[in-house]
Parts: structure tokens; C-alpha cells; sequence
């Protein structure tokens, strides 16, 4: 079962797919059924998964990836160009096998939110399938050009999801999303490139020159070949390029003279092109977040989007954007990295401050929520920038964290609309009375989501904190009064949450009048208590036991940021000494 479990995980809800579009139309339950399975197939492989993961044995670099899957796909010779290659690589190591279990629990509540809908049955679930398919094959590739071939797939699903089964504004927001995304990837796309004709894959170069058919072990191999390449011994014909993610993050692999090789001495705009190519792939990076100023399509697509595509939005898709920067932009830039530190972390404190601002404005409680997703997910950046063990973990924990506990908030949001067609917060008062259990588990997502102790949100926001703070000793990459900045974005929080629950939930009841006679206010029904007591009690039980995931994540995360310190700091000596001559 081992040696298949990735693509299993990847393929699992396109098989589905493949049986629901066989089917009638008229045979909804079984549409849902067949997408129910599927998704629950997924899930089950990914705790398998999460368990037999050894996050003792993980560590930064290839040797670290578990249950590694690795197919020559396509592979052609370029004469004297030497030969092009891409490959099927798969794997897992401590970054992502959070994420992997994230996108199996969020598949399956995902489904169970949609169970309500009526439009277009069929091509609904066949979407939302291919949809999962796109983002665990994002988590899990190690090929640069498997990986961008998921995140542009992922383009399509949510286009239509949002733009047929959205809100009044639905196709604004759908185009809106669809433009923003498709920059970024060009951006990505670029970089990419130019990594491929600067990087060799040295164990199938060392094959290309019969290096292994000599007896010579693989290790020595691949270090012979290495020296080789340095010296400038190897043909152009004999070099195999790769989009290898490993492959790009050593730069032993780097051919000497090519555009991205960190003595290359390329100057663009006044800067290393290897700086420009960082900057680059960050923005495409960055948009998926979102980051602030690029985060305006996320609103947007949070409002108009159907409650099932919320949650996926906000729990998974996000993470695809802080995935990327930790999976391919610091290992594989980290000179880069190291010199846009501040303006990284700058951006995640604004991010922060900027989003919790909007949100303490908006009488839209869907809004509100899509806004506290912005002022989050700028704890990602800040405690990624911050290059401390404590830090990284923090942005990890937090997008784990923040999946479960934003999949609950949009949930809550869903069910108050379901019954009253409305989500303005002033347009309700006193719901407590009517809704006691729908009114406890919005007190459990608000009090998760603004960190109070006991739920998963305080340990990501503790972690990224003690990172920021520790940073100025341990990377001496952050100033310290950014993550300072950072704390009134935690007040802010409880701020808009505490308003949001004490206006809609508490006092004598109250409804806007339009509203009176269409509103059926009834409490939880069996489907909802299905989707948000699971995400309540992982909000809890990782938030009571953080070593559940921490002990899974830390050594890779310990080698992570280890090797792009180090790395960085000595790449970013060689750049800065190229840049001044």
C-alpha cells in the first residue's frame, strides 16, 4: 500500500470523478454518494498517511521526503543542448504532510455542506472532485513542472464553481479570481523556466556520462558529477536539466555561468536577477495567500462563492500560496530570502494589521471572516521571515490551524444564510435564545479563530510570536518592533469577533423586519452537527496537545530553516560581492 499511497491520495477523487460522469443525471443521490466516497477514500489515506509518517526521520533535502514516487514522465534528447527531462515525483515530508491532511478532513466536510445543492448535481461534484485532485497534487509534488501543472489546474474548477453556483455578483468575482491567479502563475512560470536551463538533475547526468555503469555508488556519483559541473568539465550535450525541487535547492546543481547560478552576476533592474526571480515567484506566491496589496480578489471571491467553496477556498486553497513559499522560494532563493526579510515580514504585519482593520468595518459576517483570513495568513509570512525554528513552525501550525478553524467559521456563516437568506450583522440580535447549539459553536470558531488558549490558533500565533521576538538573536533577519506591530493585530481580533457575537448573539431578540417572514431560525440539524463537531474537537485537541502535529513537522521544519540560514547567508555574501564589482 506504501509504495502507491501518493498517487493514490492525488487520484482518488478523479476516479470518482471518472464514475460520476458516467452516470445519469437523474441518480443525484447517487452522484453525492459516489463523490461522499471518494472524498472519504482520500481522507482515510491521508490519516494513514499523517500516521505512518516518521517525523523523526525527516529532514531538509531529498534524503527527507517519505514514500518518495519517482517515474521518468517525459524525457527527450536536445543534441547539443544536452537532454530534457521532467519527471513524476512525489513525495512527503514534515511541511507537507499537515496540508495533505488538512485537504483529506476539509475534502469530506466539503461534500457534507454541499449535500443542499440543487443546480447542475453533476457537474457541481465533478468539479468540486477535480478540484481535490488539483490541490493534494500540489502538496505533493517534488517536480517543478508536476507542481505548476496542479496549481494551474486548480484555476479552472474554482473558476466555475464560483462563477455558476455564486452569488448575484458571481461572475465579477469568479473573472476577478481567475485574473489575479493567472498573473501569479505567469510570474511562477517565468521563474520557473529560467531554473530549468540553470539546474541539472546530477544522478541522471551522472548516468548520461556512465558514471554508474563504472561500479561508482550513487552518493560519490552525484558529488563527482558535481565537481565536474563546477569546473566546467561536462559537455552542454551530456548535462540533464531538470524541474527537480530538490535538485534546484542544492547549489552544487546550478551550472556556472547560467542566468540564475549565484555568481552569474545578471543585473536586471538594477538588481541580481536571482533577487528578480525571487521578487518573481513571491508575487505568485503572494496573490494566493493573499497578501496585502494583492489580496482583493479574496473578498470578493469569499462573498459570491456557495458556503462549500468558501470553505475550501479559505481552508486549502490559501495554504497553496504559504506552501509554495516555504516548499520552492526560501530553499531554492534563500540568498534572496535573507535580503527581503523585512520586506517580507513588513508585509505579513501589514497583512495583519490591514485585514483585521477591514474586518472590525464590515457588517457582512461573511466578509468579516474573509478579512480575518487576510490579517492570519499574515502570520504565515511573518513567522516564516522571521528563519527561526519557532517562527516556521508557527507559519506551518498556523495553516493547519487556520484550515480547520476558518472551514468552521464559513460553516457558521452558511447556516445562519441557509435559514434567513441574510448576513448582515445588524439585521440580527438575540439568536442565542433561538439558536443555542448553532450559537455555542459560533462562541468555539470566534474564540479558536482570535487564539484563545485551549484552541490550535493560540499555539500557531504563540509559536510565530516567540519567533519574531527571538529573531533579532537567532537570524538577525527581523527587527524586533515588527512583531510588536503584529501584537495589536490579536486585539484587533478580539475586537471585531467579540462585536460580531455580542451584536448578532446576545441581548434581547431581535430581527430586521424584511426579514421576519422569510427567516426560519431553527437550530442545528444532524447534517451541520456532522460537519462542525469534527472541526471543533481538532480545533481543540491540537490546540490541547500541539506535539500531535509538532513532533510530525519539527525536525523537517529544524532542518529547513537551518540549511536556508546558513545557505542564505553565505549565497547572499557571494551575490552582494558579484553585485558590487
Amino acid at each position: 500500500m506504501n509504495d502507491f499511497i501518493l498517487s493514490s491520495l492525488i487520484f482518488s477523487p478523479l476516479l470518482a470523478a471518472l464514475v460520476v460522469l458516467l452516470l445519469p443525471l437523474r441518480l443525484q443521490k447517487l452522484i453525492k454518494t459516489i463523490t461522499l466516497l471518494g472524498t472519504l477514500g482520500q481522507m482515510v489515506l491521508a490519516i494513514w498517511l499523517y500516521i505512518q509518517f516518521n517525523g523523526a526521520a525527516a529532514s531538509n533535502g531529498q534524503q527527507g521526503y517519505q514514500f518518495v514516487e519517482k517515474l521518468n514522465w517525459i524525457g527527450f534528447s536536445l543534441g547539443t543542448l544536452g537532454r530534457f527531462q521532467i519527471d513524476y515525483f512525489l513525495g512527503v515530508d514534515g511541511i507537507s504532510v499537515s496540508m495533505v491532511l488538512l485537504t483529506g478532513i476539509i475534502g469530506v466536510i466539503g461534500v457534507i455542506s454541499s449535500w443542499t445543492i440543487k443546480k447542475n448535481i453533476k457537474g457541481y461534484f465533478l468539479l468540486y472532485l477535480l478540484l481535490l485532485t488539483s490541490v493534494m497534487g500540489c502538496f505533493l509534488a517534488l517536480d517543478f513542472f508536476l507542481f505548476y501543472l496542479f496549481f494551474e489546474f486548480m484555476l479552472l474548477p474554482m473558476y466555475f464553481l464560483i462563477g455558476i453556483w455564486g452569488g448575484p455578483k458571481r461572475e465579477y468575482a469568479a473573472i476577478k479570481f481567475f485574473i489575479y491567479t493567472l498573473v501569479g502563475s505567469l510570474f511562477i512560470l517565468i521563474v520557473m523556466i529560467g531554473l530549468y536551463t540553470s539546474v541539472i538533475d546530477p544522478l541522471a547526468t551522472a548516468t548520461q556520462l556512465g558514471l554508474l555503469e563504472k561500479g561508482i555508488p550513487q552518493p560519490d556519483a552525484i558529488r563527482q558529477v558535481q565537481q565536474l559541473l563546477q569546473q566546467n568539465m561536462i559537455s552542454s550535450a551530456d548535462l540533464v536539466r531538470t524541474f527537480s525541487i530538490p535538485a534546484m535547492m542544492e547549489p552544487a546543481n546550478f551550472i556556472p555561468g547560467s542566468l540564475l547560478h549565484v555568481l552569474s552576476g545578471v543585473v536586471l533592474w538594477s538588481l541580481p536577477i536571482r533577487f528578480i526571480a525571487f521578487l518573481l515567484l513571491f508575487a505568485g506566491f503572494a496573490i494566493k495567500v493573499p497578501v496585502v496589496p494583492v489580496h482583493t480578489w479574496l473578498p470578493d471571491a469569499h462573498v459570491e462563492a456557495p458556503t462549500p467553496i468558501s470553505v475550501l477556498l479559505a481552508a486549502i486553497l490559501l495554504k497553496v500560496g504559504g506552501y509554495g513559499l516555504i516548499r520552492i522560494v526560501y530553499p531554492v532563493f534563500p540568498d534572496a530570502a535573507a535580503y527581503f526579510a523585512v520586506l517580507v515580514g513588513g508585509l505579513g504585519v501589514l497583512s495583519i494589521i490591514y485585514g483585521a482593520l477591514c474586518a472590525l468595518a464590515m457588517n457582512d459576517l461573511k466578509k468579516l471572516i474573509a478579512y480575518s483570513s487576510v490579517s492570519h495568513m499574515g502570520f504565515v509570512l511573518l513567522g516564516l521571515a522571521s528563519l527561526t525554528v519557532e517562527g516556521v513552525n508557527g507559519a506551518v501550525y498556523m495553516m493547519f490551524s487556520h484550515g480547520i478553524i476558518s472551514a468552521m467559521l464559513f460553516l457558521v456563516v452558511g447556516v445562519i444564510y441557509d435559514r434567513a437568506h441574510d448576513r448582515m450583522i445588524l439585521n440580527f440580535r438575540g439568536l442565542a435564545k433561538r439558536m443555542p447549539a448553532y450559537t455555542t459553536f459560533v462562541v468555539i470558531a470566534f474564540f479558536a479563530s482570535l487564539g484563545l488558549p485551549g484552541f490550535s490558533g493560540f499555539i500557531a500565533e504563540l509559536l510565530v510570536l516567540v519567533g519574531g521576538f527571538s529573531a533579532p538573536e537567532m537570524s538577525g533577519l527581523l527587527p524586533r518592533w515588527l512583531t510588536v506591530v503584529a501584537v495589536f493585530g490579536l486585539l484587533l481580533a478580539a475586537a471585531y469577533y467579540l462585536w460580531a457575537l455580542q451584536r448578532m448573539f446576545f441581548g434581547k431578540y431581535w430581527i430586521f423586519p424584511e426579514l421576519r417572514e422569510k427567516a426560519v431560525l431553527t437550530d442545528l440539524n444532524a447534517r451541520e452537527y456532522l460537519m462542525l463537531v469534527p472541526l471543533a474537537i481538532l480545533a481543540l485537541l491540537f490546540g490541547i496537545f500541539p506535539h500531535l502535529l509538532l513532533n510530525k513537522i519539527g525536525t523537517t521544519i529544524t532542518g529547513f530553516t537551518q540549511t536556508v540560514l546558513q545557505s542564505g547567508q553565505e549565497q547572499l555574501h557571494m551575490v552582494l560581492s558579484t553585485w558590487v564589482q
